[in-house]
C-alpha cells in the first residue's frame, strides 16, 4: 500500500528541516574558512563564493527549500509549516558539536519558546484560499491593503540596509534577519504564484504567455538573492544556533501576516483563534528576546583577582615571569 499523501508531505518537511538545519552549518564553516583567507562576508566580503564547503551548505540549503515546496502540494500548510521548526533542533545539535557553540540553559529555554509560539500561531492560522490562476493572484497582490503591506515592508528594508546596518549590523542579529524575513514574506507571495502558474502549465493550460507569471520571477530572483546575501551576513556575525530559530520566528511570523492580508483570511477567524495567535505571537517575541539576551551575556570576572608579575625588580611580560594570583578578596581588608 502506498503512502497517502499526509504522509507523503510529512516525510517531505521533515527531510526539508533535515537538509535546511544542515545547510546553516555547513555555509558556517564555509564562512569561517572564506574569512580566515579573506574579506569576511559580515563586512562586505565575497570571498565565501569561491569556499566549496559554502556551496555544499546552498546546495543542501536549496534541495530542502524544493523538498519543502513539493511538500505543501502534498499536505495542508497546517499540517507542513510547523515541522520547519526542525531546522532549529539539527542546527543547535550540529552547531554544538561541529562549530563547538555552546548554547547556555536560557537560551534553551528562548529556543524551546520560539518554536512553541510559531507552532501555535501555524496550528491557529487562517486556512488561505488557493487561486487558480496567476491573474487571480495579481488581483490580490495589487489590492490596497497587500499594497500598504509591500509598501511598509519595502520601506523597512531600506530603513535597516541604509540607516541600521551600517551602526547595528555587527552588533543587533534583527538588523540582518529582519532584511531576510521581510524580503522572504514577499518571496513566498512570489514562490506561490509561480507554482501555480508551472502546475496549470503541466496541466495544459499555459501560463508563459502573462506578462504576471514573469514579474513573479523577477520579484522571487531579487527577493531570494537579498534574502541569501543578508543571511550569510547573519551567519558570519552570530552563532549559528540563535541564527536559525530567530530567523525561522522572523520569516514564519511574517508569512503568516502577508498571507493573510494577501487573501483575507482573518475575517473568518473567531475569537479563540485570534486569541491564540496572541499569545503565540508573545511567546515568539518572549523566545527572541531570552535568545539574543544570552547571546550578549558574557561571564563576570572573579571578585577580588589580582595578577602579578615578578621577575627580580622590575615586571616583565608573564611569558618571562612566575606568575602569582590571589583570588581570595579577604587580602584586601585593612
Amino acid at each position: 500500500m502506498g503512502l497517502s499523501d499526509n504522509s507523503m508531505g510529512v516525510l517531505l518537511a521533515v527531510a526539508s528541516s533535515a537538509f535546511i538545519g544542515s545547510s546553516f552549518i555547513l555555509k558556517k564553516k564555509g564562512l569561517k574558512r572564506a574569512g580566515a583567507n579573506g574579506t569576511r562576508a559580515g563586512v562586505g566580503g565575497y570571498t565565501y563564493l569561491l569556499e566549496p564547503l559554502w556551496w555544499a551548505g546552498m546546495v543542501t540549503m536549496i534541495t530542502g527549500e524544493v523538498a519543502n515546496f513539493v511538500a505543501y502540494v502534498y499536505a495542508p500548510a497546517v499540517l507542513v509549516t510547523p515541522l520547519g521548526a526542525l531546522s532549529i533542533i539539527i542546527s543547535a545539535v550540529l552547531a554544538h558539536f561541529m562549530l563547538k557553540e555552546r548554547i547556555q540553559k536560557m537560551g534553551i529555554v528562548g529556543c524551546v519558546s520560539c518554536i512553541v509560539g510559531s507552532v501555535i500561531i501555524v496550528i491557529h492560522a487562517p486556512q488561505e484560499h488557493t487561486p487558480n490562476s496567476v491573474q487571480e493572484i495579481w488581483t490580490l497582490a495589487t489590492q490596497p491593503a497587500f499594497l500598504i503591506y509591500v509598501a511598509a515592508a519595502l520601506s523597512i528594508v531600506l530603513a535597516l540596509v541604509l540607516h541600521f546596518e551600517p551602526h547595528y549590523g555587527q552588533t543587533n542579529i534583527l538588523v540582518y534577519l529582519g532584511i531576510c524575513s521581510l524580503m522572504g514574506s514577499l518571496t513566498v507571495v512570489s514562490i506561490k504564484a509561480i507554482g501555480i502558474a508551472i502546475k496549470l502549465t503541466l496541466e495544459g493550460i499555459s501560463q508563459l504567455a502573462y506578462p504576471q507569471t514573469w514579474f513573479f520571477f523577477t520579484v522571487a530572483a531579487i527577493c531570494v538573492i537579498t534574502q541569501l546575501n543578508y543571511l550569510n551576513k547573519a551567519l558570519d556575525t552570530f552563532n549559528a544556533a540563535i541564527v536559525s530559530p530567530v530567523y525561522y520566528v522572523m520569516f514564519t511570523t511574517l508569512t503568516i501576516i502577508a498571507s493573510a492580508i494577501m487573501f483575507k483570511d482573518w475575517s473568518g477567524q473567531d475569537i479563540s483563534s485570534i486569541a491564540s495567535e496572541i499569545c503565540g505571537f508573545i511567546t515568539v517575541l518572549s523566545g527572541t528576546i531570552i535568545l539574543h539576551s544570552t547571546r550578549e551575556q558574557e561571564p563576570p570576572p572573579p571578585v577580588g583577582t589580582v595578577t602579578w608579575y615578578i621577575s627580580g625588580d622590575s615586571i616583565k611580560s608573564p611569558e618571562d615571569d612566575h606568575l602569582i594570583t590571589i583570588h581570595s578578596s579577604s587580602y584586601y581588608e585593612p
